[in-house]
């Protein structure tokens, strides 16, 4: 299969043929003679091979005149795993569009982000993605509508902003052109009913899925007051940009390879419209739009990864919904313990970050979210501190108060639509920073799907659990790329305590 910017349709057709899950989102199949898109897994009578078209997004095949099929609801499916990693302005850009930036600040502001003209912009995407920023936005936004609309009690009114629409009207002539149903059509799924800011979903994953790795990671590092675990449950605070929120996340195994999976979500936020911009941050998180199949595929032939795959099938890269809270993190992490690194974010949290509202959930909800009192503080607010102030080494100070000055100025852009070597030289520029943290950084920050830390304490200790020699760890990672991020969580995940 190529990528799916150079769609090769034989390849496709063999796909739809064995109705292979793997491609969801990597895909669009459209069928000329009825006028519907849908996923390659679609379960209807595949059709003749002269009747089909191909596109790289949903957006791609609306555009062309296309619309949802209802049986498959393609447009649920994860994003496609190449653009979602791709460090060229494409992949960029469709991060950017998935946090909601056309919404916020148009198509000039999205080129303004990542340094193109809008036309320039406009031009790159449609060769690409078949669909220019608005069409790609207004597909995000329809999808969005849609799930509110099937598994919600919200109103029309409030639906139409949560996902986006800039009035009631956009919204109804949107869901009737995607979807050839009024909004009042689409509803008949719901599941629990939401009311206010509370609204409850299910994020699409791929399978199989390590959510209860995942959830060790997150616990393990989780900052008092931002964010708690407890039993299958992650929740955090988050900062969003009209205004706060929470998220409580049910993280459990999902093992059949190849299938869409999802992981339950409550969200809390202060206003609706920050919907669509906590959703893509919490997917981020989730790593949700990881192929594992591909990469337990690339590391089948090595005998150390190929074990450590096997034996944790679906591992994710753990993201984060905030790039500037991981990178003061970051910093706080230099040379300590992540137990004594997790005890100074909270104090910085504590003193400098600001508290949510309190919120205790619905009753019946088995959601416990009292412990989120503060979102993690601003790089604005850090980059006013002395450094000599601060309870920490002072040149770990000094770095962390650059950092976040940088931050603060737009100097260093950490959104997923940066351009990720770009961001490494600039960090590498604030003294203080080393390989090591801007690393960590375009790990779990960005996204980026090929990060190895060779030098890091963690990795030569798995290396040698498994056998290998640390001092030969940047040699035997060149082999894994261009999934050495994978390569690395695994390692890592060898030195979690096992339960009996």
């Amino acid at each position: 299969m190529t990528s799916p910017m150079h769609l090769d349709a034989e390849s496709c057709y063999r796909a739809v043929k064995s109705r292979d899950r793997r491609f969801d989102g990597v895909f669009f199949i459209a069928v000329r003679t009825t006028g519907i898109y849908c996923r390659p897994s679609c379960p209807a009578r595949t059709p003749a091979y002269e009747n089909v078209t191909f596109h790289p997004t949903a957006a791609a095949a609306q555009a062309a005149g296309y619309r949802a099929c209802k049986r498959c609801l393609p447009d649920a499916t994860p994003g496609s795993p190449d653009w979602d990693v791709a460090a060229d302005v494409a992949g960029r850009a469709m991060r950017l569009i998935a946090d909601g930036v056309v919404d916020r600040d148009g198509v000039e502001g999205l080129a303004g982000r990542i340094g193109y003209t809008s036309r320039h912009l406009t031009r790159i995407l449609t060769q690409e993605l078949g669909a220019g920023p608005l069409a790609l936005a207004r597909a995000k936004r329809a999808q969005t509508a849609r799930v509110l609309l099937e598994t919600t009690e919200l109103g029309a009114a409030d639906v139409a902003f949560a996902a986006g629409f800039s009035s009631v009207r956009q919204f109804n002539d949107t869901v009737r052109e995607v979807y050839a149903s009024t909004p009042t059509e689409l509803r008949g799924r719901r599941g629990h009913g939401s009311t206010g800011g509370t609204i409850q979903l299910r994020l699409a994953v791929r399978t199989p899925f390590a959510g209860t790795a995942l959830l060790g990671f997150l616990a393990t590092r989780a900052v008092p007051g931002v964010e708690c675990a407890a039993g299958t449950t992650y929740a955090r605070t988050l900062r969003l940009p009209h205004g706060t929120g929470t998220v409580a996340l049910e993280l459990t195994d999902q093992s059949e390879a190849g299938a869409t999976a999802f992981v339950p979500a409550t969200f809390r936020l202060d206003d609706l419209r920050d919907l669509s911009a906590a959703v893509e941050r919490v997917r981020r998180l989730l790593d949700a739009d990881c192929d594992p199949v591909a990469v337990a595929d690339a590391f089948a032939g090595d005998p150390v990864l190929g074990a450590l795959t096997r034996a944790t099938p679906g591992l994710r890269v753990p993201g984060h919904v905030d790039g500037d809270e991981l990178a003061v993190r970051a910093v706080l992490g230099q040379q300590v313990t992540v137990a004594a690194a997790r005890t100074a974010a909270a104090r910085l949290t504590l003193q400098y970050g600001a508290p949510v509202p309190a919120a205790e959930p619905p009753p019946g909800e088995p959601v416990e979210t009292s412990g989120l009192t503060h979102v993690f503080p601003t790089a604005d607010r850090l980059a006013e501190l002395d450094p000599e102030s601060l309870p920490m080494p002072r040149a770990r100070g000094r770095a962390l108060v650059s950092l976040c000055r940088a931050l603060a100025s737009g100097d260093v852009r950490l959104d997923r639509g940066a351009d990720r070597d770009a961001v490494r030289v600039s960090l590498l520029g604030i003294p203080g920073i080393g390989p090591w943290t801007a690393d960590y950084i375009a790990l779990r920050a960005l996204g980026h799907p090929d990060v190895f830390l060779p030098h890091d304490i963690g990795i030569r200790d798995a290396l040698r659990r498994v056998g290998r020699d640390p001092a030969e760890a940047s040699r035997l990672a060149a082999a894994w790329s261009p999934w050495r991020s994978y390569a690395q969580l695994h390692l890592w995940h060898t030195l979690t305590p096992k339960e009996n």
